[in-house]
């Protein structure tokens, strides 16, 4: 079974079929948990309040390591005669993430504020949120390919639903919901001691000699949860520009390695970019269709990258230009 899942996962001749060197997991993951650890223990290692500059040039760091990146698949396999192939498979999977997490960031935003979580206590939250997020994205995208190769036909059952969500979003634009009101928080509450108050950046605290929770805890599930969600959407939008599972999870890796200082870039901007619900409604409707027609006609990567730009350059343009315009009325 397990050589199945981690086999050569691209025998569709439309995508790269490369070897990932036996150097070449360890490599990323331990690129990964450096990242991480430096900024938990170097840079975030006391609460603190982060503000907009310290935050935009995290953000401008991560995302320089991301598309850096690009370059180290490209060598890679430049060798196997697919480093050109492989990069553009890398960055198109990169840029779909980022857009697509926008959203997410969004929603982290809004569940903050209901918990009112204390901004220095936010990044830490975070930070394991983040972590999670890795474990869950690496076996999506691993399964999810191992399934998709072996049944080609799913690949018409995930398109149409990218293509279902895609349209559900441009219809609802920006709804919200009460996180307490999941029917995973109340279960939470019923099933796990908890207490109201923080206790710093603590999980858990003790009261009265008894172990019990903070809303922290509860944040943190909220947060994971809805990266479920968000996965269940963006990993079937990446695997319709990449098959191999190296670059499919490095793409959503380094995506969301950066969300933390995006969070803290963006998190009260979200007036600002009104249109990009709409901006991530039309990228899942065109992967959505990628990955529909798949089975008969293959869109080229190349193409498929220059669409995800152009979709993502008008969204932003378009927010910027209707929030210079309503600050000038």
């Amino acid at each position: 079974m397990m050589n199945m899942l981690f086999a050569a996962s691209t025998g569709n001749e439309n995508f790269v079929d490369v070897v990932v060197p036996s150097w070449g997991w360890p490599m990323l993951l331990v690129v990964i948990a450096g990242a991480l650890m430096i900024d938990l223990l170097v840079f975030h290692r006391k609460a603190h309040v982060i503000g907009i500059r310290e935050a935009a040039i995290e953000s401008a760091v991560w995302i320089g390591l991301g598309l850096a990146f690009t370059g180290v698949i490209a060598w890679m396999f430049a060798g196997q005669g697919e480093g050109g192939s492989s990069a553009i498979e890398y960055l198109s999977g990169y840029l779909i993430e980022k857009s697509l997490s926008v959203d997410n960031v969004f929603v982290w935003a809004m569940i903050f504020a209901h918990f009112k979580v204390p901004r220095e206590y936010q990044h830490r939250t975070l930070f394991w949120g983040i972590f999670g997020a890795l474990v869950l994205r690496f076996v999506f995208i691993v399964v999810g390919v191992a399934v998709i190769t072996r049944f080609q036909f799913l690949l018409l059952v995930f398109g149409i639903f990218l293509i279902y969500t895609g349209v559900k979003i441009f219809r609802s634009g920006d709804e919200e919901s009460d996180p307490s009101e999941m029917r995973t928080m109340k279960l939470f509450r019923r099933f796990v001691p908890s207490v109201d108050h923080y206790d710093g950046q603590k999980m858990f605290t003790k009261v009265n000699g008894h172990r019990m929770a903070t809303p922290l805890l509860a944040v943190l599930v909220v947060i994971e949860i809805s990266d479920v969600i968000f996965a269940v959407d963006s990993v079937p939008a990446v695997l319709a520009v990449s098959r191999e599972q190296f670059i499919v999870f490095a793409s959503n890796a380094f995506a969301i390695l950066g969300l933390r200082a995006l969070y803290f870039l963006l998190a009260d901007m979200r007036e600002r970019f009104v249109y990009m619900p709409h901006t991530i409604s039309v990228l899942l409707i065109y992967v959505g269709v990628k990955m529909s027609i798949a089975i008969w006609y293959h869109i080229p990567v190349p193409i498929s990258l220059g669409i995800i730009i152009g979709v993502l350059i008008v969204g932003i343009l378009a927010s910027v230009c209707h929030d210079r315009r309503k600050r000038t009325e």
